[in-house]
């Protein structure tokens, strides 16, 4: 594992966001879900994430999410995601979000 310093911990924007609308992706290669995600002064912004193993479109809406939002944009298909949506793999390697237990404002960094 490689250490890294503060000053490089402090350049990744870790950001919460409120989903806003979930919709599906049947053009991803591995099965996906896009997001319309609300980061607050930092705008609404959207991505996909292969989430759809714990998590249906539904069930997302509301749902507060730990995000990168500094990394470049890039195009997936014929999508354009604006950020990258965290998460763990379980036993089984399908993607748990990371996420806050109490609600805290939309656009807030991880500290």
């Amino acid at each position: 594992m490689e250490e890294i310093n503060w000053n490089d911990f402090e350049k990744v924007e870790l950001r919460i966001g409120t989903i806003l609308e979930a919709f599906d992706f049947p053009e991803a290669r591995k099965p996906a879900i896009k997001v319309k995600v609300d980061f607050g002064e930092f705008g609404v912004k959207m991505s996909s994430a292969q989430i759809t193993k714990h998590y249906t479109k539904e069930e997302l809406v509301g749902r507060q999410i730990i995000a990168v939002i500094n990394f470049p944009r890039k195009q997936i298909g014929k999508f354009m995601s604006e950020f990258l949506v965290t998460g763990f793999a379980d036993e089984n390697g399908d993607i748990v979000l990371s996420a806050v237990d109490k609600k805290v404002p939309n656009g807030s960094k991880l500290v």
